[in-house]
C-alpha cells in the first residue's frame, strides 16, 4: 500500500447475537475485501465466519479475540478492528477501543441496548468517540422504531437523527426511506447484493404510492413527518464530538443497509485523531512515527509460534525495516516483517502512516501498552488492565510439565488473555479472568498450544487489587505483614489478594497509606 490514501479506523460494538460478526462480513463484502460472507475456509463444506479463525470461535460460533481487517473504499483506506463479542471478553474490547478513531454499534432491535452494547458505549464516551448505529434484523418482528430511539437517548444520553427509516417490519420489511438524499431504497428480496433505489421528489412523492403498498406508504409519509418534527438534523460537529449518533436501519443478514452504514462511515467518520501522551499531544500529520501496542495474539498461524503484536501508527510514515525505540525498555527494535491483516490472511505492510494498523512479529519483547517512536520518549496513555471479577488456582495434570505451566502462564498474560499472579508464599498459581468462558479457552489453549494439560480449581481468594504507595515504609510494612495474600502480577507489578470484601476493607483501614486500585494503566516509563 504504497500510495497514499486518507485513513479511517473504526470498531463494531455490539451484544452478543446483535449481527455484529454478520455486520463484519457484509461490509468487508461491500468493501470488495472478500468474494462470499462466510468465506469458505478449507475442510469442505464446513462454513464459519472469516473474521473468526479461532478454534474455540468455530466450535462455539462467538467471537472471542479481536481481528483486523483492512480494506479500500471509494479512495479510503479502512482499517476494521473486529472485537469480541462475548462479554467475558470485554477487557480486549476495551483495549481495541483505544486504536480507533470511530465505532458503529449495533443494535437488535428486538432487545434494543442491553447491558454489553451499555458498557461498551461508556468506554466509547470517555474517549469522546463519534458513534454511528445500525439497527439491524428489521426483517424480524421487534420494537417499534420511535421506542428504539428514545432509549438510546435517554439510556445513553445521545442525540439521535436518523439518516433512515423502515418500511415495515418482520415479514413486511420492505426496505427504508433515505432521509438524507429523499428517495426509497427497497430491498432485493431475491436474494442480490444490490438494492433497489428510487429518487423521490420529497415525502409526498406519487411515486411512493406505486412502488409501496398503501398502509406502508401512509405510514411512512406519517413516521418521516414526526421525525423530522420531533429529532434535530444531523450535525457534523456534534457526531465528531461524539455527543450525536446518525441512526440506519437494516438487515445484515439480507445485505440491506449495510451499503448505507459504509457510505456513512466514509462521508462522516473522522480520519486519524490527536492521541495523548503523558508528556503532549501527539498529531498525526507529525513527520516522526509514533504508535503504540494494544493487543498481543499468540499463534495466530498455528504452524509458525508467532506472536504478533498489533500497533496503532499514531504519527508518521513508518517503512519496513525502520529501527523504532521502544520507550519501556530504551532499546531499538528494528521491524523487518510488518504485516497487516485480513482475519488471520496476512500481507508484507510496505508502510503505513498514521490510523494503520499492523502487526510486528516478535518473540515477547513487546508488551501491551508499549509506545514505539522514532527516538522521543513518550509514553501513550489509556490502555486499560482492569482487575479480575474471577479467580482461580491453576495445576498441571501431568505433574512433568508443571514447571512449563509458568511460561505458558506468563505469555498469556503478556498478550492481555488473562490476569496471572503468583503468590510470595507457594508453588501454586493464580489466574484471574472477567467470565467463566476465560478459562475454558484458557484450558483449550494451554493444552493444544503448549501441549500442558491443565485444571482449574476453587481458591481461598476472592479478588484481587493492585497496591502501591508513596511511602515506601508502609509498602514494606504491608508487604511483610501479609505475605501469604500477597503477590505479584506478569509485570512484578505488587497484588493483594482479598479472601472476602471485609478482609479488603479492613486492609484500606489498617494501611491508610496504602492505594488499593481495581484498573491499572500501562504506563512503563514511570
Amino acid at each position: 500500500m504504497t500510495k497514499f490514501q486518507p485513513r479511517k479506523t473504526f470498531a463494531i460494538i455490539a451484544h452478543p447475537d446483535a449481527g455484529k460478526t454478520t455486520l463484519t462480513e457484509k461490509l468487508l463484502l461491500f468493501g470488495g475485501a472478500i468474494q462470499q460472507a462466510g468465506e469458505v475456509k478449507a475442510k469442505g463444506e464446513r462454513r464459519r465466519a472469516r473474521s473468526d479463525w479461532m478454534k474455540v470461535e468455530q466450535e462455539r460460533g462467538i467471537s472471542v479475540a479481536s481481528s483486523v481487517m483492512t480494506f479500500d473504499y471509494n479512495g479510503i483506506s479502512f482499517n476494521l478492528l473486529d472485537t469480541p463479542g462475548h462479554e467475558d471478553f470485554s477487557e480486549d474490547t476495551y483495549r481495541v477501543l483505544t486504536a480507533v478513531d470511530s465505532a458503529v454499534m449495533v443494535l437488535d432491535v428486538a432487545k434494543g441496548i442491553e447491558t454489553q452494547t451499555k458498557k461498551l458505549f461508556e468506554v466509547c464516551r470517555l474517549r469522546n468517540i463519534p458513534i454511528l448505529t445500525f439497527i439491524n434484523k428489521m426483517d424480524r418482528e421487534g420494537l417499534d422504531p420511535f421506542m428504539l430511539l428514545d432509549d438510546i437517548e435517554k439510556t445513553l444520553a445521545l442525540d439521535v437523527s436518523p439518516a433512515s427509516w423502515p418500511i415495515g417490519m418482520g415479514k413486511e420489511f420492505v426496505g427504508c426511506y433515505d432521509l438524507i438524499n429523499d428517495q426509497l431504497i427497497l430491498m432485493n428480496k431475491k436474494g442480490g447484493a444490490n438494492d433497489i433505489i428510487e429518487k423521490a421528489k420529497g415525502i409526498d412523492d406519487p411515486k411512493i404510492d406505486e412502488l409501496l403498498p398503501s398502509h406502508l406508504a401512509v405510514k411512512l409519509r406519517e413516521d418521516v413527518t414526526m421525525i423530522r418534527e420531533l429529532c434535530p438534523a444531523f450535525d457534523l460537529e456534534s457526531f465528531l464530538n461524539g455527543s450525536m449518533t446518525p441512526v440506519f436501519f437494516g438487515s445484515a443478514v439480507n445485505n440491506f443497509g449495510v451499503k448505507e452504514v459504509l457510505e456513512g462511515l466514509h462521508d462522516i467518520a473522522p480520519t486519524p485523531r490527536k492521541q495523548s501522551t503523558i508528556e503532549r499531544l501527539v498529531s498525526p500529520d507529525e513527520n516522526k512515527v509514533t504508535g503504540f501496542v494494544f493487543k498481543i495474539q499468540a499463534n495466530m498461524d498455528p504452524k509458525h509460534r508467532d506472536r504478533i503484536a498489533f500497533m496503532r501508527i499514531c504519527s508518521g510514515h513508518f517503512k519496513r525495516g525502520m529501527k523504532l525505540l521502544q520507550v519501556r525498555t530504551g532499546k531499538e527494535i528494528k521491524v523487518p516483517t510488518p504485516v497487516m491483516f485480513l482475519a488471520q490472511d496476512r500481507e508484507l505492510a510496505e508502510d503505513a502512516f498514521a490510523g494503520d494498523i499492523i502487526g510486528i512479529p516478535n518473540h515477547g519483547q513487546l508488551r501491551i501498552g508499549d509506545t514505539l517512536t522514532e527516538g522521543e520518549k513518550i509514553q501513550f496513555t489509556g490502555i486499560p488492565t482492569f482487575a479480575p471479577e474471577l479467580l482461580k488456582s491453576v495445576r498441571s495434570t501431568d505433574p512433568l510439565k508443571s514447571k512449563h505451566l509458568g511460561n505458558a502462564l506468563m505469555q498469556i498474560a503478556e498478550e492481555g488473555g488473562a490476569s496471572v499472579f503468583k503468590p510470595t508464599i507457594g508453588a501454586e498459581w493464580i489466574v484471574g479472568a472477567v467470565g467463566t468462558l476465560q478459562f475454558d479457552v484458557m484450558a483449550d489453549r494451554i493444552k493444544n498450544e503448549f501441549n500442558i494439560p491443565v485444571m482449574f480449581e476453587p481458591t481461598q481468594y476472592y479478588t484481587a487489587r493492585w497496591v502501591s504507595s508513596d511511602d515506601s515504609a508502609t509498602m514494606k510494612k504491608f508487604t511483610d505483614e501479609n505475605r501469604t495474600c500477597v503477590a505479584e502480577d506478569h509485570d512484578g507489578e505488587v497484588v493483594f489478594l482479598a479472601r472476602n470484601s471485609w478482609h479488603l476493607n479492613k486492609m484500606s483501614e489498617d494501611y491508610p497509606k496504602l492505594v488499593l486500585t481495581k484498573t491499572r494503566e500501562q504506563t512503563f516509563n514511570k
